[in-house]
């Protein structure tokens, strides 16, 4: 089955409403000036709500790397996700899992998958200037070829209404969500939340 991911989770009420629709993980940005930044302290009381079968996932930029690990330590995060131009070296450091960002622009895009040390690689449309959460698809070749090299977790243009024929072409690992099922930046709105996960077991079935 297709796991899925909702990201940019700031809210008690919206992660409550993501486990209970049946998420399989669900990911804090802890990227300072980006709309669903929320800060360790403020996910610290959220995470504590989060059943013990649903994984919690950090999402970085750059960040320095004492501050991460303090930051995992303190949450217990069950994995990072890692979406600026951190070196390998520096993902080796990581105590859990890593999820390795690709801004796929083309094929290129794709180079170093099989040696970087990631556990999956998640990927997302390239957009000059932007890090991620582009809300733009990427195209299914690339993600199969991605797919044929290491686990994927689409992400980028995924909405309860596009998620099935993404799941269907290109089976992939996991699907992220972020403003796809969102009424504002960092606010979700729990119905399509649900319509979401439903389309994506829907098209696991398919």
């Amino acid at each position: 089955m297709t796991r899925v991911k909702i990201c940019g989770i700031t809210s008690i009420e919206d992660a409550v409403a993501a486990v209970d629709a049946g998420a399989d993980a669900l990911g804090f940005v802890f990227v300072p000036g980006t709309p669903r930044y929320v800060t360790p302290e403020a996910a610290a009381s959220v995470v504590e709500r989060v059943p013990p079968l649903v994984a919690t996932v950090g999402v970085f930029v750059n960040h320095p790397l004492d501050d991460l690990l303090r930051i995992v330590a303190a949450l217990r995060l069950h994995a990072v996700q890692l979406h600026g131009d951190e070196s390998a070296e520096y993902a080796r450091r990581m105590p859990v899992p890593v999820i390795r960002a690709l801004r796929v622009r083309d094929a290129r895009s794709l180079d170093g998958m099989e040696t970087y040390p990631a556990h999956a690689f998640l990927l997302d449309a390239y957009v000059e200037g932007r890090p991620g959460g582009t809300g733009m698809p990427i195209p299914w070749d690339l993600a199969l070829r991605a797919k044929s090299r290491k686990p994927v977790i689409l992400s980028g243009g995924l909405r309860p209404d596009t998620v099935g024929e993404a799941v269907r072409l290109v089976r992939p690992y996991g699907v992220d969500v972020s403003s796809g099922v969102e009424q504002s930046a960092g606010c979700k709105d729990h119905r399509k939340v649900r319509e979401f996960i439903v389309n994506v077991h829907r098209a696991d079935l398919g």
